[in-house]
């Protein structure tokens, strides 16, 4: 039996300032969920939309609930009533519809842009032209109902720790590029996330402001 709370206080005095944990709570029954918010823990990471808004129920309405995985277009509308971030936004179709949906409950929804860095053809995300691409065009300033906080990306899994590190610095030079040249007047774009359990001291090496721990704070996913 794990024993969450003190996985959670060994995690937390690792961050610095600055970087905030996202609990990866997805796979992991409320009770679970529960003992980590008792320890302290607000913000919560989700990435299956049926599984969320069963948790949202039954948890406290101070969660702040982030979802972190592959996104759908037509599963938005489940998530505008109450998420706190999206961190996946890896489309201009996302982004708008995330924009509709969350006009229709006088929201607005904070999100990250997802770059594809990793050699895995697995990883979702726009490659770094694309977003570069979007950025430009200025669509997405049409956009009222939603904001965007910064970028997302997954480092390729792997023990090479170099390369781990090269993507997560490439992520950072372009988060740095983007607010000179698309962001220097919105405060609000100031988060990166990236970093998981096997990787995220790299990650807070790296300019993370959150990082996205599961394994390590709830031990293996019970599916």
């Amino acid at each position: 039996m794990e024993n969450i709370a003190a996985n959670l206080k060994k995690v937390l005095v690792t961050l610095p300032d600055g970087v905030r944990l996202v609990a990866v709570s997805k796979f992991h029954p409320v009770e679970e969920l529960r003992e980590a918010y008792d320890a302290g823990q607000r913000i919560f990471g989700e990435s299956h939309v049926q599984e969320l808004q069963r948790k949202v129920t039954e948890m406290p309405s101070d969660v702040q609930w982030h979802f972190i995985g592959h996104l759908q277009t037509n599963k938005v509308k489940y998530l505008a009533p109450y998420v706190t971030m999206i961190h996946a936004v890896d489309s201009l179709k996302l982004l708008q519809e995330i924009d509709r949906q969350a006009a229709k409950h006088d929201r607005v929804i904070d999100v990250l842009l997802e770059l594809h860095i990793a050699e895995e053809a697995t990883k979702y995300g726009f490659s770094p032209d694309n977003c570069r691409e979007l950025l430009a065009s200025g669509v997405w300033r049409e956009l009222q109902h939603v904001r965007i906080c910064g970028l997302m990306m997954m480092a390729t899994y792997t023990d090479d720790t170099a390369q781990i590190r090269r993507e997560m610095a490439t992520a950072q030079q372009l988060f740095d590029e983007f607010k000179t040249e698309f962001f220097a007047d919105e405060d609000s774009f100031k988060e990166r996330s990236w970093g998981m359990s096997h990787d995220y001291p790299i990650a807070i090496e790296t300019g993370a402001t959150f990082v996205r721990i599961g394994t390590t704070i709830f031990g293996e996913r019970v599916y």
